[in-house]
Parts: structure tokens; sequence; C-alpha cells
């Protein structure tokens, strides 16, 4: 729709960057506040929010070049341009929570405890940067005959041009933000530690296997001619969620 923002002189502010550092900044400032109101120390969450933020920015962006090497053979420096979109979410997920469990672990800090107040930020943060991609034009859907479907008209956009497709971008961020609102609920009857993070990867993972069947951005990766990359990451990670959730409840994980 719009890739970039606005232009001051040689300088061109890309709407998703700007989309991006929004949703990173209202998920910060949720997790700051719900750590107060459980005696956990502010500075210990801005501080980890940093390393979770360069993790899985890191690690988005690596996933993305190893499903797409091509461009990045020819012109290695381009794997740095993130602002022109290229970031795969599973994989930041996976090096931020590999980060974060480091950072708890190494200041004493309850694992399960951080992940929950973590977890809406998470899906709100998501949602946000998915109306970045929207911006940008990257992770487009398929050609659609919809009255909801979006024409890239921009040169600049990631999308193909003048062809309607579907608004995966959107249908993702409206389900980020249901998820955001359920977990919120979730928070208030919560019964174990760990429940509202894993409730939250599971309800992703059945977001993106179903968004996946309307997406037409073949960069994604495909491991099969029906099958995407995510959708077997996604499969995955619903049934990791399941387990240890009942893992979690079974052993009576220290209750809010």
């Amino acid at each position: 729709m719009h890739p970039d923002l606005f232009r001051i002189g040689p300088i061109t502010i890309h709407t998703y960057g700007v989309m991006v550092a929004i949703g990173f900044l209202l998920g910060v400032g949720l997790a700051l506040r719900q750590a107060r109101r459980e005696g956990i120390s502010p500075e210990r969450i801005s501080d980890l929010s940093f390393y979770l933020l360069l993790a899985a920015l890191i690690g988005s962006r690596v996933f993305y070049v190893l499903l797409n090497p091509g461009p990045y053979l020819k012109n290695p420096l381009a794997i740095l341009k993130i602002w022109e979109g290229g970031l795969v979410f599973y994989g930041g997920l996976i090096f931020a929570v590999l980060t974060g469990v480091i950072y708890i672990k190494r200041h004493g800090l309850n694992l399960w405890q951080i992940a929950d107040i973590f977890a809406p930020s998470i899906a709100i943060g998501h949602a946000i940067g998915r109306l970045g991609c929207f911006s940008a034009g990257c992770c487009h859907g398929r050609p659609a005959d919809l009255p909801w479907a979006v024409t890239f008209t921009d040169p600049h956009s990631l999308a193909p041009l003048g062809i309607p497709v579907h608004p995966t971008q959107l249908y993702e961020a409206t389900g980020e933000f249901i998820n955001f609102l359920l977990l919120i609920l979730l928070r208030r009857r919560q019964g174990f530690r760990g429940e509202l993070f894993w409730t939250y990867v599971m309800l992703y993972s059945i977001l993106r296997f179903f968004v996946e069947f309307f997406r037409g951005d073949a960069a994604r990766g495909m491991l099969t001619e029906g099958l995407s990359m995510a959708q077997a990451i996604s499969i995955l990670m619903f049934f990791v969620a399941i387990g240890f959730m009942t893992y979690l409840r079974s052993r009576g994980a220290e209750k809010r």
C-alpha cells in the first residue's frame, strides 16, 4: 500500500520499520506494566526486551535467508536490509526463546512467569508488525476474486502489482489482535505458570497454519506442493504447546 512513509532528502522512512518499532514499544510497555504488578524489576524486563528484539531480528532474518539464499549469495550486504521485508516470524520466535531462557536462568528469574508476562506482548506486537507487512506488500496473498481482495499499485511494493490478492497480512493481524484479547482474558483466571505462553503458541500455530493456505509469496518456502515450511512448523509447535501445557498442569506448576 505505502511502503515509504516519507522521505527527507536522501533518507527514506519505511512504513514497515515504523510499524515494527511501534509494535515493539507497545509490547515492551505492556510487559513492564505487568512486571510491576507482579513485583519484578522493570530494569530486568527492559534489558531482556532489548536482547529479545535483537535475537528476534537476527533469527527471523537468518531463517528467511536460509529459505531464499539465491539473491543474498550474489549480494551479501542485502542481508542487512531488513526494512525491505524478508523476516520469518518462527525464526525470530525460536531465537528469542533461546535468548530469553539464557537471560532468565542467568538472572535467577522464574522462566514461566516471565514467559507469561511477554505472551500478550508478542501477540499485539506481531499484529502491528503485520500491518507493516501490509504496507510493504511482503507476505502477500495469492490472487483472489473477492470483494475484500486488495490490489497493490506502488512500484516500491513487494507484492505483485495490479493483481487483486488475499490481504493475508490483515488476516494474520486480525487473528493476532484476537489472540491478544484472549490472553488478557485468560490472565485473569490463569491456573499455572506457563499457561499464557503456551496458549499463545498453540493459538498462533493454528492461525498461521490456516493463513498459509491463502499466502502467495513463494519466498516463504515450501516443503511439498501443498505444505509450506511454516505449516510444518505450525503443526510441530501445536503439539509441543499441547505437550508443555499438559506437563505443566499435571506437575502442579506454581499458580498465580
